[in-house]
């Protein structure tokens, strides 16, 4: 089968930094489904891992983790699904990615995929419904099915126009929640808006004057969605006492966590590769967040994220995409399809 990956670390501009190759078609066995790839989408975890390789690999790395596609095989101790099956999901941390013809996946992990997007409006969404999903409703521990409880709760999401962002503004809405969250230009700051943000603020600028002359001298739920050292003071001082703040970005420098101690605040991590990488106990609970968002999705609760669209799934293409991401200007979700037509 057909793969794109890497060998060393490369600006995205040469033509070696993505290459094509051959290498044989994988054969499931126990959990695992064998999945023929029609559209995946390029993260920021894609280009952060090919920029952060040192060396050269022995043999190329295959990126990729959004896909919709179709089971074409599965494993000997799979009961989720069978060959022919529409299925979409996030992959795994540890094993080759979804940037080739076909693809192995654990069916766990895995969700059917909605009835009434295109491939490539599904493949926008696994990966940032999923992180999410776990951050708002894990690790925040809000209910997102009683939206009245949760109407007063006010939750700030920094970075609203990224991936991420765009799924957590609409669960946080969806949930009930007053959602405030950030943007700098025009088009970011009415994609999120359009996303279901209430207010917005300008990231750019002091964060706390800014939800402060909104209305809200603290806010009970924090999203960080990026640079968490730059934003952890303005942090530290809207989180209201016992509220709850979660950061996906990771961060150079230690962060003062004492800091929160006056206010007894809690601050989690959220990983949405923690379940497959380490094989825990709840890794079913991916399969059923993907197959609750795929309902959300065709009933027009939750919308995708897509805003650009390439094809077919080449290596030019995904350099491209990788392009496009490391700009650090997309809003929404850039996707590679197989499917004709592109934007």
């Amino acid at each position: 089968m057909r793969a794109i990956g890497f060998t060393q670390k490369l600006p995205i501009t040469d033509d070696t930094s993505l290459t094509e190759f051959f290498e044989p078609k994988p054969t499931p066995t126990g959990h695992d489904l064998l999945v023929k790839v029609v559209a995946t989408s390029v993260n920021p975890v894609d280009t952060a891992v090919r920029r952060g390789t040192t060396g050269v690999l022995p043999t190329p790395k295959v990126l990729g983790f959004d896909a919709y596609g179709i089971v074409d095989a599965v494993g000997d101790a799979v009961s989720l699904f069978q060959p022919g099956d529409r299925v979409w999901y996030a992959g795994s941390f540890k094993r080759p990615g979804t940037d080739s013809e076909y693809h192995l996946v654990d069916e766990r992990i895995v969700g059917p995929a909605p009835e009434k997007l295109s491939p490539a409006e599904m493949a926008a969404i696994p990966l940032t419904s999923l992180t999410a999903w776990e951050a708002l409703f894990e690790q925040m521990h809000i209910d997102v099915d009683t939206p009245q409880a949760n109407a007063g709760k006010t939750i700030l999401i920094i970075n609203g126009a990224g991936g991420v962002g765009s799924m957590a503004t609409q669960f946080a809405h969806l949930a009930g929640l007053t959602v405030i969250a950030t943007a700098s230009r025009p088009e970011t700051i009415a994609w999120t808006q359009d996303h279901g943000a209430d207010h917005v603020v300008n990231h750019r600028e002091d964060l706390v004057p800014q939800v402060q002359a909104l209305g809200y001298p603290t806010v009970d739920y924090i999203l960080e969605l990026s640079n968490l050292n730059q934003h952890w003071p303005e942090i530290v001082s809207l989180i209201v006492p016992s509220g709850s703040i979660v950061s996906i970005t990771g961060s150079d420098t230690p962060i003062d966590l004492r800091a929160l101690k006056q206010k007894r605040a809690t601050f989690a991590w959220e990983w949405m590769f923690t379940k497959s990488y380490f094989g825990t106990p709840d890794m079913l609970s991916q399969h059923d967040i993907l197959t609750r968002v795929a309902q959300l999705v065709d009933s027009g609760q939750i919308v995708t994220t897509l805003t650009k669209t390439l094809s077919p799934i080449d290596a030019a293409n995904l350099r491209t995409a990788h392009e496009l991401v490391e700009s650090n200007r997309m809003i929404g979700k850039v996707v590679l399809t197989n499917e004709s037509g592109s934007d």
